[in-house]
């Protein structure tokens, strides 16, 4: 397996993490928000964007999956739901990539048929060439190309998360397709 060299670095993103927290911040000042980290791939991004949220806020997380190493298996599987009451309540579902919008539109219909008083997406990467669902996305942070990126909680295998960058990845002849 190769990880290249950043293909977005840390500065890039941390930069872009305040920018998107700011963002929020002024968005939602007065409201009733809980932010939702859909896990595992969100875990960083969502924790370094909370920390940088100025106003009160609430947490949950949702554990979801349908992906195989690099492919879709075009079936969402819940492992973990959120354990807060939505109704009446602002949501921000964050996280780490908008890609096929399989995984990402089921959850906000999972959160919709709970009647929070609103539903709002923020993504750290956006893959919109793979776009199979259309799905609304109202904070992104970087629009990126139709490449397979790791690092900054994004995984191959489960492995990789812990790269404090974004890097494309790329498997070498001898492991295969």
């Amino acid at each position: 397996m190769v990880i290249g060299k950043p293909f977005l670095t840390v500065e890039q993103i941390q930069n872009k993490v305040k920018e998107l927290a700011d963002k929020i911040s002024a968005d939602y000042e007065g409201k009733n928000l809980l932010a939702v980290g859909i896990l595992k791939g969100a875990f960083m991004f969502y924790s370094d964007l909370v920390r940088m949220i100025k106003i009160p806020l609430a947490v949950d997380f949702i554990v979801a999956s349908s992906y195989i190493k690099t492919a879709s298996t075009g079936e969402v599987k819940i492992h973990y739901d959120i354990k807060a009451d939505i109704r009446d309540k602002d949501v921000l579902l964050v996280e780490d990539i908008a890609d096929s919008g399989i995984t990402l539109n089921h959850i906000r219909e999972r959160m919709l048929a709970r009647s929070p008083k609103s539903l709002k997406i923020c993504v750290f990467l956006n893959k919109s060439e793979r776009r199979m669902i259309d799905v609304p996305l109202d904070y992104i942070g970087f629009e990126i190309p139709n490449e397979y990126v790791v690092g900054y909680g994004l995984d191959y295998d489960n492995k990789f998360r812990n790269l404090p960058y974004i890097s494309i990845f790329k498997k070498t002849a001898m492991e295969g397709k």
